[in-house]
């Protein structure tokens, strides 16, 4: 993605922070190392971009250009550096925290939800500014990226568990690595929409559990999550590449009508995350992922695939949603202002 301009700007003028100036005067490694600790943890969390989270710690532009110059064979020490610093960190954090982060939502799903409600709505004032001056272009994409999350919510039905093959987790990855590229776009939220979130973080904390098993690698787990993880790893490297110069693209030649699209995608984003909402156990002859379900499948059926279904909040749970959802809300509005502090509304926040 190319840093935001004032409208006066030459289209040209992206171009020069493509070349790499950005990358020369890129921020330090410990910023590099928190923007991607940050990235990570917006990657398990369905309505937390990742690069909303770059943006917010000043290493955007720096991590899009070194990017886009890995992606045409142009390899120079410093993007290798921010690169690796960025991903290595991201990864330490989705290895860690994918566990606690899948059972919480297992479990608490109404308080998991309605804090990511308030994430999600967090990210809308970021967009729009980047969006600004309004223009019919930007009313015409916001109008489309609406449209496509509704029509995304009624296809999926609220994100319930679906089945994992190597194809659907290497379309999942590509999905998730547009939260990389694009702020206010949650890779978490379109794996949920997709019935893929909690079968990657059960893959990856897995591969933990494989990797630190009593008495060594356990090698039956270990190939059971690499089945999931290297099939999400490469949609997640082609992603990157691709949705990064494509985007870079689209916003020099289509500015405004890409950041509405953005701007609808992220207002249609809450549709999918009604918070009051649990896995149910399923009953016999139940269809369930394709399939009809007998006493046994049932039993064997593990809490996180049970598919979910609505149910009446009480008054306390009322107030506990919404107050989650000013916390969300509250929680983006304070890593916003660490970017205009830090240089991330420089970096076109």
């Amino acid at each position: 993605m190319v840093p935001m301009q004032p409208e006066s700007t030459p289209p040209t003028a992206p171009a020069a922070t493509a070349a790499g100036a950005p990358v020369e005067t890129a921020a330090s490694t410990p910023r590099a190392a928190l923007g991607g600790l940050l990235m990570g943890l917006a990657n398990l969390v369905p309505g937390v971009s990742g690069g909303t989270m770059l943006l917010a710690v000043g290493v955007y532009e720096a991590f899009v250009s070194a990017v886009a110059e890995l992606s045409t064979l142009r390899f120079r020490l410093r993007s290798l550096v921010l690169l690796a610093t960025i991903a290595g960190s991201a990864a330490l954090a989705i290895l860690l925290l994918a566990g606690p982060t899948k059972e919480l939502v297992v479990s608490q799903r109404w308080v998991m939800y309605s804090l990511f409600i308030g994430l999600t709505l967090g990210g809308v004032p970021i967009v729009w500014r980047m969006a600004q001056p309004l223009s019919r272009a930007v009313a015409g994409g916001a109008t489309l990226g609406l449209a496509v999350m509704v029509a995304t919510f009624l296809v999926e039905a609220g994100g319930g568990s679906g089945e994992s093959d190597p194809l659907t987790l290497v379309v999942a990855g590509l999905a998730g690595a547009s939260a990389m590229v694009l702020p206010g776009i949650s890779g978490g939220y379109l794996l949920l929409l997709m019935g893929q979130y909690v079968p990657i973080l059960s893959g990856i904390d897995d591969l933990k559990r494989a990797l630190t098993a009593d008495g060594g690698v356990d090698p039956a787990l270990l190939r059971q999550a690499l089945a999931v993880v290297v099939p999400v790893g490469i949609g997640v490297g082609l992603g990157i590449v691709a949705v990064s110069n494509l985007v870079r693209w689209l916003l020099v030649s289509a500015r405004q009508a890409t950041l509405g699209v953005l701007l609808g995608l992220l207002l249609g984003a809450v549709l999918g995350l009604w918070p009051f909402q649990h896995g149910a156990r399923p009953e016999p002859g139940q269809v369930h992922d394709g399939r009809v379900l007998d006493a046994t499948e049932i039993a064997a059926l593990d809490p996180e695939d049970w598919p979910l279904a609505r149910f009446d909040p009480s008054p306390v749970q009322v107030a506990g949603a919404v107050a989650f959802v000013g916390l969300g809300l509250l929680a983006t509005r304070l890593i916003d202002r660490l970017g205009a502090r830090g240089g991330g509304a420089r970096s076109g926040a």
